[in-house]
């Protein structure tokens, strides 16, 4: 048995350190009551607001025969294909628009500039009017873009929300593209600017320019940060209520709506709360592998911008 030195047996015993502790850090006495008098109130907004809503959704959608009626409503099944339609068109299209815009965006030139502000005009205008507006627009009687046809070539226009569900969902989607590819393109664009110039000069050197350049040099790099966007990007468009809200409003006859739309539908215009939040809750299943992947993604994986 190791004999013990003068300093060991002076040495008082160290006390394990609690979660209470951990907590504490290095505060002391008022300091740690006026960090803990900062902290309630935050602590309760983000109970009240975050925490209860989200348990309180889980309760009113957690019967299974709420999915059974669901299942078994056609209006309910046409948003599901919907939903597929806006997730897998409007996000791919949007991001493989904005990877080659961003390109043509990093070139040098005044002109270039002024042009990427105008093109960020419709990310940078509010929501609400914007759809408001092109609602509106797309009016079959006097809405902008049939009187257009009208007087420049004398043909009536088709009735782009109000007779085709195809037409209808078109024009959402195509919307949506317009309205968020902006965003995503200022973010891929950070990402160009973060690749070394010597990369570029070293790949021009072995004879790699155009599309070979971009082939070899510019999508392995951003190949990270791309698919980081896109998952992002299915997750927020997954709950986007106000673009097929305000442009289609689920028309006609009810054949556009996403499930975030529908949810609304059936909590308000029809007073089943329980079956609005299990139309909600139903992207459950492909809400959560989306955020479980991205979350690997960003852990396993370095991106920048």
């Amino acid at each position: 048995m190791a004999s013990a030195t003068a300093i060991d047996v002076g040495r008082p015993l160290a006390r394990p350190r609690s979660f209470f502790d951990g907590l504490r850090g290095s505060l002391q006495g008022s300091e740690y009551a006026w960090a803990i008098a900062f902290c309630i109130p935050y602590v309760g907004v983000f109970i009240a607001f975050v925490l209860f809503p989200v348990f309180y959704g889980l309760w009113l959608g957690h019967s299974p025969a709420l999915y059974v009626e669901l299942l078994h409503d056609p209006i309910y099944q046409q948003t599901i294909v919907n939903t597929v339609l806006y997730l897998a068109i409007g996000v791919n299209v949007k991001m493989f628009l904005a990877l080659l815009l961003s390109g043509f965006f990093t070139r040098k030139g005044w002109w270039v500039k002024g042009l990427l502000m105008i093109y960020v005009l419709p990310w940078a205008v509010p929501a609400l009017p914007t759809f408001i507006s092109i609602h509106w627009m797309l009016n079959t009687q006097w809405g902008f873009v049939n009187n257009v046809l009208w007087d420049a070539f004398g043909i009536d226009g088709p009735g782009w929300l109000d007779t085709s569900r195809w037409l209808a969902l078109g024009s959402v989607i195509t919307t949506y593209i317009w309205k968020n590819m902006p965003f995503w393109t200022v973010l891929l664009i950070a990402g160009r600017m973060a690749i070394p110039q010597e990369l570029y000069e070293a790949a021009e050197v072995d004879g790699a320019t155009g599309i070979k350049r971009f082939v070899h040099v510019s999508f392995p790099l951003l190949a990270n940060l791309y698919l980081v966007c896109t998952l992002l990007s299915t997750i927020f468009t997954l709950g986007d209520f106000n673009t097929a809200y305000f442009i289609s409003g689920g028309g006609p006859a009810l054949s556009t709506h996403v499930l975030a739309t529908l949810g609304i539908r059936d909590a308000f215009e029809i007073a089943n709360p329980q079956l609005g939040v299990a139309a909600v809750l139903s992207a459950l299943p492909l809400m959560i592998p989306l955020v479980i992947t991205l979350m690997h993604k960003l852990r396993t994986s370095e991106v920048q911008l």
